[in-house]
């Protein structure tokens, strides 16, 4: 016992140089990381539930349905970035009426859509940089573009395609060098009336055409994790920056 308090100062002064050393060890890692050049391009993946607003539904988040997507970031300044994204989802509907008519009483289809996007963050994105206070490492964004889909892949059904709009609103979060989290919320707008699949579906009102209040909507509320690669050149040689 005796020798065990003899000993306690050493131990004490052994622990507090090993908590000096990592803090030493972590500053020191912040200001490389804050120091290094940024990434410029990204992948991700995400998942999440989708829904469907036209003929048979009229709300948002009526009979929600899985939704999932891949996509390819690339990053231009800190506030604008341009997307690339491959999704698909499930629509449906429990069932439907035409003119107090009870036509089915379950239906649903398979979407896949690509589309390219230019996003607008609302904050200096991008890792810690002592020489720019203004950066962040979360912003939420917006976005719109343009995308083709195709739908029809449920079982008798004939394969569709048409253009669309998407646009949406999203939040990012960089929690590692090169890891982070996207939240975001997309809906796209399709220049048809028939996503459905059903011939008493199409063109109910008879409003074809380039009449944009009666185009078929889906929407995908996700949340996926990203990967960073593709650091950009320094612009000085001799500098950190």
């Amino acid at each position: 016992m005796h020798a065990y308090f003899v000993n306690m100062p050493k131990k004490c002064l052994n622990i507090c140089l090993l908590f000096m050393l990592a803090c030493a060890s972590i500053s020191a890692y912040a200001q490389s990381v804050g120091t290094q050049q940024p990434f410029l391009c990204e992948l991700g993946i995400q998942a999440g539930c989708g829904y469907y607003v036209g003929d048979a539904a009229n709300h948002i988040f009526l009979r929600p349905r899985e939704a999932y997507g891949i996509h390819f970031r690339y990053k231009f300044t800190k506030r604008w970035a341009i997307q690339a994204k491959v999704s698909g989802q499930r629509i449906t509907a429990n069932d439907y009426t035409i003119r107090g008519e009870k036509l089915d009483t379950k239906w649903e289809n398979r979407m896949i859509n690509a589309d390219v996007m230019a996003e607008f963050n609302f904050f200096r994105f991008g890792s810690t940089n002592k020489y720019d206070k203004r950066i962040r490492c979360y912003t939420p964004y917006i976005f719109i573009g343009l995308g083709v889909g195709t739908y029809g892949f449920a079982k008798d059904q004939k394969i569709h395609a048409t253009a669309y709009v998407p646009l949406g609103i999203g939040f990012k979060w960089k929690f590692h060098e090169f890891v982070g989290l996207n939240i975001a919320w997309q809906h796209n707008i399709y220049m048809a009336d028939n996503i459905e699949g059903r011939a008493a579906l199409d063109n109910k009102h008879q409003l074809n055409g380039w009449n944009w209040m009666n185009c078929d909507l889906t929407g995908m509320l996700t949340a996926g994790i990203v990967f960073e690669f593709a650091r950009a050149k320094k612009e000085c040689r001799i500098c950190n920056w």
